[in-house]
């Protein structure tokens, strides 16, 4: 479950597809000529190479040197060293003195020459030496094969930089410091939806557990290990903490209880810290392969990744929703907008709900595996997935990518050469072409109008103009909600519990500050005779009586209300503001009210007799007529219990 890979590849390995690929050429450079002594330190660098011992390789390639300054073997073989250690400015440093020594002979080793250019972010002279690589008229067919595979990459990244240049953006990771970071590895970050809490995987002789560090004015404490019964003697990680830090979600190997090799698991947070990993159940879990799980927001939705039947190659992204009973449903594929005939995994949903980011080896890319964003259109289509660009991908694996709300900052985990020991986190800025849309905290309490008290519901909040819903979000046991919506948008907030009337207004969010924290609280009115609620997401054109597509969200809610509620009458009323005659206001009012019950009644769910309408033009106003919000407030549409 390690998320980056540590491959470790001999200099034999990287060079082997060019140093098959041809004969001896005329040159003035013969290896059969090399002095005897530096020739025999450099099969002992050759085998420490195959050993993987690279650092006493390097060593004796650099005695070799001394002894015999133009020994071309020595600099190529040192080039391929560093290259696999990603050292890929001296990589290609000792190609380029190869290549000064004798052109003739360091052609055969352009491909690999490439490769370390392409390390470096420069693709173009990485393009160049490939063409000229495959202009050599002795390849063989795997050579060529090679040689076109990573021109067309090469190619690719050329093409990305015009469509997204980087401008003056600077990829400078942070590393989190030692308080996070250790000689252990550190690795798959996870963050709760104020930045502040921090939840990682850290494998220590062979064991992984989840830690936690907490940022306090603005440094991260020292980490420890979760408490509860979360961590085993087994293997945990690749987990998800969701926004709210109640839950996670993870993946467990080998448990003995397990359905395959490596399952989803949850764990809720208590008083007493956290509980012991429950299976998600057959239905999520099979006897395949599943990892990787990512919550959405709201906790409705479970993204992971998985090899089971059904899926477009290797392994897939898939999701399950949360039913209303609390169980997990039956996973749906992504589909391929998303999914490939390769492998795709390690997804995380970003705070708007919206956003994925997941890595694949099977989408256009630099190399190995990249990372990708893609967009949910609606509840079953997905956009385009689009690279995330160098200096981000490059051309080595990349592993999990996590963003926090603010849209910007991301975090990630890697072996940089200033890391504690091998996988450290780092955090760093995303360039402003790939940052998803800045998400604002929203919080509140659901509560009985008459009684304060709270009460435990589901707030959904839906984009008015898309009619898009956006977010599900489950109160706590007090009615207390927290969540984040993309900021620049009108919502719809809609709350249904049985025994009240749903709930219904509609906020713009589009001059609130990503820094600040909106408060919606929620009055639910038991449903009694008298009892009334304003319509806030009905809407009409200027003196139209034709209901808005907009509207349509908001009348699905009062036929569910009515369908729960099968004795349940009510009264539609039409209202408007003092402009205009007042005749033709009541006429305009009465129209209005007769076009909502005349919705209701189209969908055939609800008898004639249980619902009237009236209206009374601008006799009732709520708010002053002489401004202009007092205004849109008085025009408005109600809805009343006659009867229950």
């Amino acid at each position: 479950m390690q998320q980056n890979k540590h491959i470790a590849r001999s200099f034999i390995v990287l060079l082997i597809i060019v140093l098959s690929a041809y004969c001896c050429t005329a040159q003035w450079y013969d290896p059969n000529k090399v002095n005897i002594k530096a020739g025999d330190i450099y099969a002992r660098a050759y085998e420490d190479a195959q050993d993987q011992r690279y650092d006493m390789a390097i060593a004796k390639i650099n005695k070799a040197l001394e002894i015999e300054p133009r020994f071309v073997d020595a600099f190529l073989s040192r080039a391929g060293i560093y290259a696999n250690l990603k050292r890929y400015d001296s990589s290609v440093n000792d190609f380029e003195k190869a290549s000064q020594l004798d052109p003739v002979y360091s052609v055969t080793y352009l491909l690999p020459y490439s490769i370390s250019l392409a390390g470096l972010g420069q693709f173009q002279k990485a393009l160049d030496a490939v063409n000229h690589f495959l202009q050599y008229d002795k390849l063989n067919t795997q050579s060529i094969r090679a040689g076109n595979y990573r021109k067309g990459v090469y190619q690719f990244a050329l093409d990305y930089e015009k469509k997204h240049p980087l401008n003056n953006y600077v990829f400078a990771p942070k590393n989190l410091g030692d308080s996070v970071n250790s000689t252990a590895l550190e690795y798959y970050p996870s963050l709760t939806i104020d930045g502040k809490q921090l939840i990682f995987t850290r494998r220590v002789s062979g064991d992984e557990d989840f830690y936690e560090t907490d940022l306090i004015n603005g440094k991260w404490s020292q980490a420890q290990p979760l408490g509860g019964k979360v961590n085993t003697n087994l293997n945990e990680g690749a987990q998800n903490i969701s926004q709210d830090g109640e839950w996670i979600i993870f993946t467990g190997c080998n448990y003995p209880e397990g359905n395959g090799s490596c399952d989803l698991y949850i764990s809720y947070k208590t008083k007493q810290g956290w509980t012991e990993a429950e299976n998600l159940g057959p239905l999520v879990n099979t006897e395949f392969w599943e990892s990787s799980p990512s919550f959405s927001p709201d906790k409705r939705d479970i993204y992971f990744s998985s090899n089971q039947p059904g899926g477009l190659g290797g392994r897939d992204i898939w999701v399950t929703h949360r039913n209303a009973n609390g169980k997990w449903g039956r996973p749906e594929n992504l589909g391929p907008s998303v999914n490939t005939s390769g492998d795709e995994s390690c997804s995380f949903m970003y705070a708007d709900n919206q956003t994925l980011f997941f890595n694949s080896n099977g989408h256009p890319g630099y190399g190995l595996t990249d990372l990708f964003f893609s967009k949910k259109l609606n509840d079953s289509t997905w956009s385009k997935a689009e690279n995330l660009g160098y200096p981000i991908n490059t051309i080595d694996e990349e592993g999990s990518l996590i963003v926090a709300a603010d849209g910007k900052t991301g975090y990630y985990a890697s072996d940089k050469s200033d890391s504690k020991g091998g996988l450290d986190l780092y955090s760093f800025q995303l360039p402003p072409d790939v940052q998803p849309p800045k998400t604002l905290w929203v919080k509140g309490q659901v509560f009985d109008v008459k009684t304060k008290a709270g009460l435990p519901s589901s707030v959904e909040l839906t984009d008015v103009n898309s009619r898009q819903l956006i977010s599900r979000v489950q109160t706590d046991e007090n009615g207390n909600y927290l969540t984040t919506l993309p900021v620049g948008k009108v919502y719809a907030f809609n709350v249904n519990r049985k025994g009240y009337l749903f709930f219904s207004e509609n906020y713009n969010l589009s001059d609130h500050s990503i820094d600040s924290v909106f408060t919606a609280d929620i009055p639910l009115q038991p449903i009694e005779v008298g009892a009334a609620i304003v319509l806030k997401n009905i809407f009409f054109d200027t003196k139209k009586t034709e209901l808005k597509p907009e509207s349509m969200v908001e009348l699905n809610k009062v036929i569910q209300l009515m369908s729960d509620n099968p004795k349940l009458k009510i009264m539609i009323t039409g209202h408007t503001d003092d402009v205009g005659k007042p005749a033709d206001n009541l006429v305009l009012s009465n129209g209005r009210a007769a076009a909502v019950v005349t919705y209701l009644l189209a969908s055939r769910q609800i008898a004639k007799e249980r619902l009237q309408s009236r209206g009374l033009g601008a006799t009732k106003p709520i708010a002053d007529n002489t401004t202009d919000k007092g205004k849109a407030l008085n025009r408005r549409t109600e809805l009343s219990v006659i009867s229950n």
